[in-house]
């Protein structure tokens, strides 16, 4: 955990908006009203503010995170909609709504937010606090949950004081939230598929769609070959390349993901070197994590050499991805 922030609550006014897109801009975190929930938000083209936004809520690995944005077109920069997920979006943007898709060619969204994976989760939240902090942002915002991983979601702003004070730079007090639940997760990528059920009701989406909605709960079979949202099983990227945890040595033919200012033994023989932090700082190694890992597997070795990563603070986290990774497919 870095060093304790004075974590300040703002009336949700005009100065309080920009001070929040201020805030967002320079890699902070602000919580915000949106009409589910309150999210925490970050900046989701800044790995570095992804990472401390996982840190803050002590979230046991990297989920994926819904990119929020201000408009369809916004979204349709991050994201490719096909003819039914247009629809959707038409019928219920702004609204409690989540469209899982493929990631567009230059989504500017971190790889971190999206843990790794080619899809990606937008919505536009129909807020008037929410939409003045995304509109003067001008930027996609990652937003889960205000709140501590695995406690109660926060419908209003004193109960993310109680989660989060110390944690986050600021919280803008937009009142209690209208829903109290999270958002409505489809993804749209052959046919329209139920990840989870929220805010919006599963038969107002039917009847827009004109058919009955596939359901994936988590836990189900159908749910790990879906793509991943919060609250659904993880299935992340994983390397074609095998990968060597705990390497302290690298052998011959092996990339080096490194970690730290002091080289693994044999590291200049590496078909590639990419550290993950040089000083050693994890929030750094975690905003690299996805993008150092795709780039080492294009990189011709035989095998990804993983030096050995500190297990506290985001580094449970950080070891956790890398173990699945590692893991016999």
């Amino acid at each position: 955990m870095t060093a304790q922030l004075t974590t300040r609550v703002l009336s949700a006014d005009a100065a309080a908006i920009a001070e929040a897109a201020r805030i967002l801009g320079a890699g902070g975190l602000v919580a915000f009203p949106t009409e589910t929930v309150y999210g925490l938000g970050a900046d989701a083209t800044n790995g570095r503010a992804v990472a401390r936004l996982y840190e803050a809520k002590g979230r046991p690995a990297f989920n994926p995170l819904i990119a929020h944005v201000v408009d369809l077109r916004a979204a349709q920069a991050l994201a490719h909609f096909n003819a039914k997920a247009a629809r959707l979006a038409k019928a219920f943007w702004p609204g409690p709504l989540t469209l899982v898709l493929p990631k567009a060619p230059k989504c500017r969204v971190s790889d971190l937010a999206t843990a790794g994976l080619d899809t990606i989760g937008v919505r536009v939240p129909n807020h008037p606090v929410a939409r003045d902090i995304l509109a003067a942002f001008d930027k996609p915002v990652v937003a889960p949950s205000a709140n501590r991983s695995g406690h109660v979601s926060p419908t209003r702003a004193e109960h993310v004081q109680a989660d989060l004070a110390g944690r986050i730079d600021l919280i803008v007090n937009g009142g209690a939230t209208p829903l109290g639940v999270e958002s409505t997760i489809i993804a749209c990528l052959k046919e329209p598929v139920l990840l989870r059920p929220g805010g919006l009701p599963r038969t107002a989406i039917e009847a827009v769609l004109g058919q009955k909605l596939a359901y994936a709960p988590p836990g189900s079979p159908r749910a790990d070959d879906a793509p991943i949202a919060p609250g659904m099983l993880a299935a992340h990227y994983s390397p074609r390349t095998p990968v060597r945890l705990g390497a302290r040595r690298v052998e011959p033919g092996e990339a080096l993901l490194a970690f730290g200012s002091t080289p693994a033994e044999g590291a200049k023989s590496a078909q590639k070197i990419l550290n993950l932090s040089p000083r050693g700082d994890l929030i750094e190694a975690a905003a690299n994590l996805f993008s150092h890992l795709r780039a080492l597997d294009g990189a011709g070795g035989t095998r990804i050499a993983v030096m050995p990563i500190p297990a506290d603070g985001l580094g449970e986290a950080i070891n956790d991805r890398l173990t699945r990774a590692a893991a016999p497919r």
